[in-house]
């Protein structure tokens, strides 16, 4: 497939610019606020922009969780570290308190003045029995000190893992919103196309806001993210003799662009074409857009290279959603060249 060219957790603020996508008005808010049936071509291509905002983030979520995840293994086994900490130091105590009652610690003073044999033995014995207190007090705080930090880590790192799931649940959950609202609206729009070849007649063209796009050089690929399907010259049940161009396999309302500057000389809405546009282009050839779902350019119009000319769809003679483009000598079918060496004369490769 050919791709565009274009603290460890996410803040909650990508979140609320996520909710605000998916809550943009519906389509039938922006029919009434139009008076045509432009209204779905808008809601799709914005769906579109929508959706590529919703899974950069996603995918921006998935790498920030990665990172979480790898730094909450690293705190585990600093966890296991202060665990086996912990253990050492209940081993001592142990080891302080069996010392202690060999050596009489447990014996009250009283005891000790009358077993011992002179004031040195004793003085002696009292300065063994607060050292050893001391030893066990300095190993009993610094044990309750280190399980008190364990409870803190534990509980941070369990809030943290916490916090990435919900995070990640949420954004998958707009994602999806997003998704959905976009398949309805393609269905829509594929309705209406399908209503327009079903008469014979375009609705006329769609003036869509296309956000302003770069031009690398004088010539582009028709779509910008794209898969190659049906090939120049292969064969098929659908077609008379050999296909006469190349299929790009996209989503329904893709935008389709100009493959380079050109003035439009012809848009119908009938035939095994389906709805379609052909281009003039200087040099003496033509570009065909074929099985598209909405225009948006008129007949005659003048247009510059990666200028957005319609959105791609399934009508016509049509298996499923593509774009077929044809490059010809001729506005008419009949006089196709090989798409793919073409462009690629022009700078342009197709992969």
């Amino acid at each position: 497939m050919r791709l565009s060219r274009r603290h460890p957790l996410l803040v909650p603020a990508l979140l609320c610019a996520l909710a605000v996508l998916a809550a943009r008005p519906t389509d039938a808010a922006e029919k009434q606020g139009d008076g045509t049936d432009s209204g779905i071509s808008a809601q799709v291509a914005r769906l579109y922009e929508d959706a590529a905002v919703a899974t950069q983030q996603y995918e921006k979520g998935r790498q920030e969780a990665k990172v979480q995840r790898a730094r909450a293994q690293r705190f585990e086994t600093l966890l296991g570290r202060e665990r086996q900490d912990i253990a050492v130091m209940h081993e001592d105590l142990g080891r302080i308190a069996r010392a202690q009652y060999r050596n009489g610690g447990d014996l009250p003073l009283t005891a000790q003045i009358i077993l011992a044999g002179s004031p040195e033995e004793l003085m002696r014995g009292q300065q063994v029995f607060s050292q050893a207190n001391l030893a066990v007090d300095n190993a009993i705080e610094k044990s309750r000190r280190a399980e008190a930090r364990l409870a803190k880590d534990e509980a941070k790192a369990a809030a943290e893992w916490q916090a990435l799931e919900q995070q990640n649940v949420e954004l998958a959950a707009l994602k999806k919103d997003i998704g959905q609202k976009l398949e309805e609206a393609r269905r829509q729009l594929q309705g209406q196309a399908d209503a327009s070849v079903a008469a014979g007649a375009c609705r006329g063209a769609v003036r869509l806001d296309q956000p302003p796009t770069p031009v690398a050089g004088a010539w582009m690929t028709p779509v910008e993210t794209y898969e190659l399907s049906a090939g120049f010259g292969s064969g098929g049940s659908r077609w008379a003799n050999r296909h006469t161009g190349q299929d790009f396999a996209v989503p329904i309302g893709t935008p389709v662009r100009s493959v380079g500057a050109g003035r439009v000389v012809k848009v119908s809405c009938g035939g095994a074409f389906g709805i379609e546009i052909v281009i003039e282009h200087a040099g003496g050839y033509y570009t065909q857009y074929a099985h598209l779902a909405a225009v948006t350019v008129d007949q005659g119009e003048r247009v510059a290279p990666g200028q957005w000319i319609g959105q791609s769809g399934t009508t016509g003679n049509s298996t499923g959603p593509h774009l077929h483009f044809e490059v010809r000598v001729t506005p008419e079918l009949g006089s196709s060249v090989d798409p793919v060496p073409w462009l690629a004369s022009r700078g342009v490769p197709l992969g």
